[in-house]
């Protein structure tokens, strides 16, 4: 497919999935198809909820650490590098969305929503468990055997359909979530294209930021990611200096 390895066809598909659910969600308003699309999901059965969970967490922040190690385990620093750059971009960026369209969680907006495990906190739109898992995903495709890229295939949509069916999101906020995450890898691709190193230079300090993320300080999600983003691109940019 043409779109996996077109670094303008992925940013531009990512940019325009961000834009076009970002106007409707920013009314902090739920269509009627929406809304059918959320209860015929966040209404399956409870049992689900254990494999379902475990699915979910390849969108968590700290999956970002985890994959890029999995990739230094199989002495691939550039796909480490892309991993780590993307996966933690895509989430702190994800922060900021947040603070601009501002759309509350589906529990105020549907009457009826169901809640599974922990109450998810903050803002609704856009969701980071889907675009982590989005960046982090399309960035190992194009490396991995065809029963790898059958198995990441399958478990990405799963990733955001979960995050509806525990209650945390809307179909707009994954799909926003989604358009990111695509956006953010391929702005990394084009970035790796131009500086051949950046894999291999980003590895150590973004990986120590994709830790630090995963534990923001009192200072707030939304400061610890315009933080954490500062500081990783100006570490890329010394370290290109050099």
């Amino acid at each position: 497919m043409r779109w996996l390895t077109d670094t303008r066809i992925r940013l531009g598909l990512g940019a325009a999935a961000v834009l076009v659910t970002a106007l409707p969600a920013r009314r902090d308003r739920v269509g009627h198809g929406e809304a059918q699309i959320f209860r015929a999901i966040n209404g399956l059965p409870d049992p689900l909820y254990g494999p379902v969970w475990v699915v979910m967490q390849l969108g968590a922040l700290g999956a970002v650490p985890a994959a890029a190690a999995a990739a230094l385990l199989a002495h691939d620093r550039e796909l480490a590098g892309r991993l780590l750059a993307g996966g933690t971009g895509t989430w702190a960026l994800s922060k900021l969305v947040k603070q601009v369209v501002r759309r509350s969680r589906p529990a105020a907006l549907v009457s009826g929503a169901r809640t599974r495990g922990r109450d998810a906190s903050g803002l609704g739109y856009l969701s980071g468990h889907a675009g982590v898992a989005v960046a982090m995903g399309a960035a190992a495709l194009p490396r991995l055997s065809p029963s790898g890229r059958a198995l990441v295939a399958a478990a990405l949509p799963i990733v955001g359909l979960s995050r509806i069916y525990v209650g945390a999101h809307l179909p707009y906020d994954v799909a926003g979530g989604a358009g990111l995450g695509l956006a953010v890898e391929a702005a990394v691709g084009a970035f790796a294209a131009w500086w051949p190193g950046l894999g291999e230079e980003a590895t150590g300090p973004c990986m120590g930021l994709a830790a630090m993320a995963g534990n923001p300080q009192a200072s707030g999600p939304l400061a610890t990611g315009r933080r954490d983003t500062a500081l990783c691109v100006g570490l890329l940019l010394r370290a290109r200096r050099s």
